[in-house]
């Protein structure tokens, strides 16, 4: 059964097995609320059991992306809770990045307009970047007085931008534009405003059709080998390369290119 989220949009196109989640509070830059964040973590976890949907895509409505949490609706609340409340926001917000890192698809990020705090580490999270020329991105976190470490970003960061870039972006907390984005490796492609959305499916549609199996080894292991030395990453490549060639679409790509046809994966 579909998801029916009521805190932002969804959409499934059956042809290409694409599903489109929108962020749905334009008026507020797509701020997240408590809501939103617990809604979105559990919509992910049900996409992950749907075998219909082979990739996604995460925009936001109207002007911007995700302007991050909400400063009436989340920021000005924690301030109501004591030690144990505050942690159990924090963990609630991780938990959403740790749904999209072991979502077994692609996720390919829709970007424009702001990019900023929790919508920058959904950015980061998600397997690629398609933005628009207006996306500029901030790890605001410093600029509020908080550690610029937050959601993972700590993590994530340093294996897109490198460890200086990434602590420069992380202890100012400024506004980087789209171009600068492109050229450090945080975004994979920039493109013109009307084009983002179009460009995003129609990458989140060429990984749709090919292996999901070998797709969903690919995203495990780039996870994993983090924090591998290289002989236990050579090992693991191994036999995760092993257990695809048993797969039928080995078998199926091996045929497709004998028969002069485009591999028609399961």
């Amino acid at each position: 059964m579909a998801p029916t989220p009521k805190s932002f949009l969804y959409e499934y196109d059956g042809g290409t097995r694409v599903a489109t989640i929108t962020l749905n509070r334009p008026e507020r830059l797509n701020a997240l609320t408590f809501e939103v964040y617990e809604e979105l973590g559990r919509t992910l976890l049900e996409l992950d059991e749907m075998e219909d949907v082979r990739s996604l895509v995460i925009t936001g409505a109207g002007r911007g992306f995700c302007s991050g949490g909400d400063v009436e609706d989340i920021i000005g609340r924690l301030f109501e809770r004591d030690f144990q409340g505050l942690l159990a926001f924090t963990r609630l917000t991780c938990a959403l990045i740790r749904a999209m890192r072991s979502y077994r698809r692609p996720i390919v990020a829709a970007l424009n307009g702001t990019v900023a705090g929790a919508g920058a580490v959904m950015a980061a999270a998600s397997d690629v970047r398609i933005a628009a020329e207006s996306a500029k991105i901030a790890f605001l976190f410093t600029k509020v007085g908080l550690s610029g470490a937050d959601m993972g970003i700590a993590w994530l960061l340093p294996r897109l931008v490198g460890f200086g870039r990434a602590s420069e972006l992380l202890m100012t907390g400024d506004f980087i534009d789209a171009q600068e984005a492109f050229r450090i490796g945080l975004y994979n492609r920039v493109v013109p405003q009307e084009r983002v959305l179009v460009e995003a499916r129609a990458m989140a549609a060429k990984l749709a059709a090919g292996p999901s199996f070998g797709l969903q080894m690919t995203k495990e292991l780039l996870n994993r080998e983090a924090i591998m030395d290289l002989e236990t990453a050579l090992r693991t490549e191994a036999e995760a390369q092993a257990v695809c060639m048993e797969h039928a679409d080995f078998r199926e790509a091996y045929e497709a290119f004998r028969e002069k046809r485009a591999p028609r994966f399961r």
